[in-house]
């Protein structure tokens, strides 16, 4: 095979994975606004604060079906933590959100077929819940001792009714009060298709690359004939897995190409699951904030879960219940599989790709957006922060919620592209600032003068 066929057998395959998998993540994303309009911040909150079983399960059972990748888990979680959730609560959230989200089990559906759409949100429920038991069992201060937890909590409340939902730092609980149902509406639509989008659009498209490139470049029977033992064949998977990043979206695809390669069904469950939920950005950040112990628990949880799924799913389990279902023609679907009609793929693969094209044109103004000064009337201050370490609309919102609540901001407004934290108000210590930023997981990257 020449250069120009596997150029051209590239092409022929990523567009068949995308047909495939595209009007699942469009339904996907509508679920996930729809999960952002439906499930307050203060009910989340509520059911996580307790050092106790209950709170560790409500925790992994509310993460499953929350579309955020580690990214965008790392400052939810850690903001959920330091609004008084206890470390098992937030362990088990930040184990079991990045592995599922309802996007991912419906692509998952679409690729893998029913048993492992099924058998992830499962993995991702018991993996949470005994890592997050074992954080709590780690964790021998009282509970809330050290807790950093904002000053300034009634503001939200008071300023609701002339500030919109990212000034009032209170996130899903803020309603602009002008017109309740289209705001709901309007936040819905714009979470779902443009910010959350925005946030795995390039995991996505690399996801797919690899998934295209890997059908192409590595023989059919690679695994089979260069890693014969099943076990091994997981290890392998996994050692490349743990500091890997990709979201639990686009690592289905992947998935699916390497068993199409000769991987076992639990090889390639402990890709879907080794993949998200661990990453060498998110274990530096859990050290740091959380604690070398509770970062192990969060390890160990993982990795043990992955390999006894895998061993389970290879070995206790029928085979046929794991064969691959998504992909047709010579990519390797049984025959009878349900197949979307192909006007609906090409429709949804089109309207995804101007979609994320339009997320990149919105990236592309606002680096050139530039942050107007205030005028500074009765000694208000004014500054313009670099922050490091911010990647999604996650860490925007839990940067603006948690300065934005602290003693004497009044205003705290971030610029995602340019990485910029633009923060007004009276009396502003910038070391108060800083730490706030870092407890969060951010680094503060000192004040930019205009």
């Amino acid at each position: 095979m020449n250069i120009t066929s596997y150029i051209q057998q590239f092409f022929i395959d990523f567009i068949q994975i995308l047909n495939e998998m595209s009007p699942y993540l469009m339904l996907g994303f509508f679920f996930a606004g729809l999960l952002k309009v439906a499930i307050p911040q203060k009910f989340i909150d509520k059911y996580m604060g307790q050092k106790n079983g209950r709170s560790v399960l409500n925790a992994s059972l509310l993460g499953i079906p929350m579309p955020l990748c580690s990214c965008g888990v790392i400052p939810t979680g850690i903001s959920f933590y330091k609004s008084g959730a206890s470390k098992g609560s937030s362990v088990s959230f930040l184990i079991s959100t990045p592995q599922t989200g309802v996007d991912s089990i419906l692509v998952t559906y679409s690729l893998l077929g029913l048993p492992f759409a099924i058998i992830r949100p499962i993995i991702a429920l018991v993996t949470g819940y005994v890592g997050g038991m074992l954080a709590n069992r780690y964790d021998k201060r009282e509970y809330g001792l050290e807790k950093n937890i904002p000053t300034k909590t009634a503001s939200c409340d008071t300023n609701c009714n002339t500030k919109t939902e990212s000034d009032c730092g209170c996130g899903d609980s803020c309603d602009i009060q002008t017109d309740k149902k289209r705001s709901k509406i309007y936040t819905m639509f714009k979470y779902a298709f443009v910010d959350f989008l925005q946030d795995i659009s390039k995991w996505l498209i690399i996801g797919l690359i690899l998934a295209a490139l890997i059908s192409v470049l590595i023989p059919d029977d690679f695994f089979s004939n260069y890693v014969g033992n099943d076990f091994i064949g997981m290890l392998v998977i996994l050692l490349a897995s743990v500091p890997l990043y990709i979201c639990a979206t686009s690592s289905v695809p992947v998935a699916a190409v390497l068993l199409m390669k000769g991987v076992s069904p639990g090889a390639a469950l402990v890709f879907l699951m080794a993949g998200p939920a661990t990453n060498a950005a998110t274990i530096t950040v859990l050290n740091k904030v959380l604690g070398r112990k509770t970062t192990f628990a969060y390890l160990i949880s993982i990795i043990m879960g992955a390999l006894v799924f895998g061993l389970l799913i290879d070995h206790a389990l029928p085979s046929e219940w794991f064969t691959l279902q998504g992909l047709h023609s010579h990519m390797g679907a049984h025959e009878g599989h349900f197949s979307l009609p192909l006007w609906l793929q090409w429709g949804s693969s089109i309207s995804l790709t101007l979609l994320i094209l339009n997320g990149y044109l919105q990236k592309a103004i606002l680096k050139r957006k530039t942050i107007p000064s205030s005028v500074i009337e009765n000694e208000t201050e004014d500054y313009l922060i670099s922050v490091l370490g911010m990647s999604c609309n996650h860490c925007k919102n839990s940067v603006e919620k948690h300065i934005g609540a602290l003693k004497n901001i009044d205003l705290a407004e971030v610029n995602l592209e340019q990485k910029r934290l633009h923060i007004s108000g009276k009396k502003i210590k910038l070391e108060t600032i800083q730490r706030e930023l870092e407890s969060l997981g951010f680094e503060f990257g000192g004040e930019i003068n205009n």
